[in-house]
This record gives structure tokens, C-alpha cells and sequence, in this order.
């Protein structure tokens, strides 16, 4: 998932997370907001949404009969401590489902997240946002998955301060989910993808910074 700040600069003002809803359920594109910036979404590489797919179906598949929902890309997920919303490439929440107050839209509670990284978010999604996913009670499982080549950076959670780290680079590796007790192909989940079709020296959006 790509994201471009708005140009809203600073010294207007931040947005208050009521007036970004306001405009979020209103508009055709998804947006992330960032303590008071609203940054909009574009969409992914054809690598970026076959492997979210991927994820998503075999999740879904494997965990149909189990208490769990999963969810991808358009269910909004709402982080109170850092004041950020976000749309998740993948979520995996136990039932029942835990909604923000007042709302019916936006989840509180994820278990597993994944993200799919790209060249402009690679170090957000694995630094800024993860330490954001953190102060989540919940959340105890962090997956960062290559669309440029097989790899795979699993982070699991172990005791407050302490996360595992796990990476996986070969066709014959298997992924073991912890927090659902699944085993992951990575051949299932890299299915029909062509990492000939990517240029790694470009990207699909770069992070604006805010205008002074």
C-alpha cells in the first residue's frame, strides 16, 4: 500500500480525527491518517495485490471453521495511542470483533497483521508503523513480505518488549503462524507471481513530505 501525504501544510492546522472520518466515508479513495495528516492511498502493483490475495484467501480458506475473521486492504483498523488510522494488506482479529466506539466500520483489535512492502514504504511499514502496531494490546504477529523477491520477515510477539524475528527466502521454506497455528507455503503464498515483471531501481509513489 502506497501513501502520499496531503499538502495540507502544518501551520493550517491538523486534521481532528472526526473531520478525517467525515471525509473518509464521503470519498471514493481509501486515505491513512497520521496524528492529524490525512495521506492517500493509491493502488498496488499486480505482484502487491496477487500476494495480499494469496495471504488473503489461504487465511480465510484454513480459518473459516475457527474464531476468527479475516479481513484485507478496505477494513479500516484505528491505533488510539498513536492516533492513527490505517487499512491494513491483511488482518487476521478473534471473534467477537472489537469496533472503535461509535463506529461500525473500523476494527480495535487485530491479532496478525501483514503488510506487502514496496520500495517508497519499506521502511515505515517495518519501522514507524510497526511501532505503532506495538501499542495495540492485541497484536501479537508482524509479517513484511517482499513483492521484489521471496522473503518473508516474521516478527513474533513473545513477552512485552520482546519480539521474535524469523526470515524465510526459500520455495521450500514453510511459514509457521504462531498466534493461529497455521503453516504457510511459501510457494502458496508467491503463487503466479513474476518478479521479472519488477523494476527495483523505481517505485509506484514516493512519501511527500508536508509543504512549509
Amino acid at each position: 500500500m502506497i501513501a502520499q501525504l496531503d499538502k495540507q501544510p502544518h501551520s493550517l492546522g491538523a486534521y481532528s480525527p472526526e473531520a478525517y472520518l467525515d471525509r473518509e466515508v464521503n470519498s471514493d479513495q481509501r486515505h491513512e491518517y497520521r496524528d492529524g495528516v490525512i495521506i492517500p492511498m493509491t493502488g498496488g502493483t499486480p505482484n502487491h495485490n496477487d500476494i495480499t490475495g494469496n495471504l488473503y484467501i489461504v487465511l480465510k480458506l484454513a480459518l473459516r471453521h475457527r474464531n476468527y475473521r479475516v479481513f484485507q486492504a478496505d477494513q479500516r483498523l484505528w491505533v488510539p495511542e498513536r492516533q492513527m488510522y490505517t487499512y491494513p494488506d491483511v488482518m487476521v482479529l478473534p471473534k467477537p470483533i472489537e469496533l472503535q466506539a461509535g463506529r461500525k466500520d473500523t476494527v480495535t483489535n487485530p491479532l496478525l497483521i501483514a503488510e506487502v512492502l514496496s520500495k517508497s514504504t519499506r521502511n515505515y511499514d517495518g519501522g514507524e508503523k510497526f511501532a505503532a502496531y506495538r501499542t495495540i494490546p492485541s497484536f501479537q504477529e508482524y509479517l513484511l513480505i517482499d513483492q521484489y523477491e521471496m522473503r518473508v520477515e516474521q516478527f513474533i510477539k513473545l513477552e512485552d518488549c520482546e519480539w521474535r524475528f524469523l526470515e524465510y527466502r526459500k520455495p521450500e521454506s514453510t511459514l509457521q503462524l504462531k498466534t493461529v497455528e497455521l503453516s504457510l507455503q511459501l510457494t502458496d503464498l508467491y503463487s503466479n507471481i513474476d518478479f521479472s515483471e519488477m523494476d527495483s531501481s523505481t517505485d509506484e509513489l514516493a512519501i511527500d513530505q508536508p509543504e512549509d
